[in-house]
């Protein structure tokens, strides 16, 4: 449910947030929102989380079990390189 919420600002950097919303084609609210919402760690869908350009490059689309065991996984390449 969303509420109205009033701030008082200094009007100089409500001008650079206004330009910057703009720029990145969001509203100056959701902006507000997204950095209450990271401040407070409450982060439970990635639509509140801007994903930079980096980490989308490297994205793999491969998911990692929750039962991996890694130091197994990692002593078996170990042996195999060695081999």
């Amino acid at each position: 449910m969303d509420t109205k919420l009033t701030l008082k600002l200094n009007q100089e950097i409500i001008e650079k947030a206004k330009i910057y919303a703009a720029q990145k084609k969001m509203s100056l609210s959701r902006i507000i929102e997204n950095y209450l919402n990271s401040l407070t760690n409450d982060i439970k869908n990635e639509e509140y989380v801007e994903i930079s350009p980096f980490v989308k490059s490297i994205k793999t689309g491969n998911s990692i079990p929750a039962d991996l065991d890694y130091k197994k996984e990692y002593a078996e390449r170990l042996l195999n390189k060695h081999k």
